[in-house]
């Protein structure tokens, strides 16, 4: 069957996936865009599951305390940094989900091939698995 740019398209709007991975599950599903978007729910569902988890995570670090920042990497490259204060502070005009929501957009933007870590007061960094 021949797969057209609109159902590549649905697809995507679906699942919130890149035009590769629904391009390759209509492939995989000769062109059927229901069996596709089956196909990739369970995949997408999984990764949100393990953000939430890592994000649980990093949040008890954080409540443990000492700890001066939360930064994402992506190999070396520090992709995102974010100073804990900013929660604190947030915190006090009511935002302070906005830091987290942050950090767990940019995972997901980023996939699983960044690492997230702790750079606590002393400078030394705890990497959350």
């Amino acid at each position: 069957m021949e797969i057209t740019l609109e159902a590549v398209e649905k697809v995507m709007e679906e699942t919130g996936v890149d035009y590769k991975t629904a391009k390759e599950a209509l492939t995989a599903s000769d062109g059927d865009v229901d069996a596709a978007i089956k196909a990739i729910q369970p995949q997408t569902q999984e990764i949100s599951e393990d953000i939430k988890a890592l994000m649980e995570k990093l949040k008890k670090k954080v409540n443990e305390g000492n700890v001066d920042r939360v930064q994402i990497k992506k190999g070396d490259e520090v992709v995102l940094s974010v100073p804990v204060n900013v929660g604190i502070v947030g915190g006090l005009v009511g935002l302070a989900a906005a830091p987290w929501a942050l950090i767990a957009g940019s995972l997901a933007a980023f996939g699983f091939g960044c690492r997230l870590v702790i750079v606590k007061k002393d400078g030394t960094c705890d990497e959350i698995v």
